[in-house]
């Protein structure tokens, strides 16, 4: 069993429980192959913004077709197993599909977060989250810190 790990049926009945007692949820989606500095940071800022942090991980069929097919490194249960150790993490669902809207849908975050790499227009289901009062943040990123560019220094 993996702590936090959570199905999209339960997740979708948890979120419904913390907003009838009127927790911030924060959303937040990723790859998160291998963990490092800027991860722990992004989502210790994500946390800081509501009650409860509930990310979706990418799947490993997900991961393959964004990242190609040398990802990931990391399977999604061990990905799971380790943002579940994280004490700032509330709840982790794994989804299969090219983005998590699907998942944003079922969750109905108060707030979705992405790094500030992204542009809000082009964050899945920033229009969804802004329909239902919802507000969609940009995070600083840690410079210099990227899965990628560790997986480069290694291959060096």
């Amino acid at each position: 069993m993996i702590p936090k790990l959570y199905s999209h049926r339960a997740l979708s009945r948890w979120a419904r429980r913390m907003r009838q007692k009127h927790k911030r949820i924060v959303f937040t989606n990723g790859c998160f192959d291998i963990l490092h500095a800027g991860h722990v940071q992004y989502l210790e800022r994500a946390k800081r913004l509501g009650d409860y942090l509930v990310i979706g991980l990418n799947s490993d069929k997900s991961v393959r077709k964004i990242k190609g097919a040398g990802r990931p490194i990391n399977s999604e249960k061990e990905r799971a197993r380790v943002l579940g150790a994280l004490r700032f993490v509330d709840g982790i669902a794994i989804f299969n599909d090219e983005t998590p809207l699907r998942l944003i849908k079922t969750v109905k975050p108060h707030i979705l977060v992405k790094g500030a790499d992204w542009a809000i227009q082009s964050i899945a289901g920033s229009r969804e989250v802004s329909s239902w009062g919802g507000k969609v943040k940009r995070i600083p990123l840690l410079k210099g810190r990227s899965t990628s560019a560790i997986l480069k220094k290694i291959n060096q």
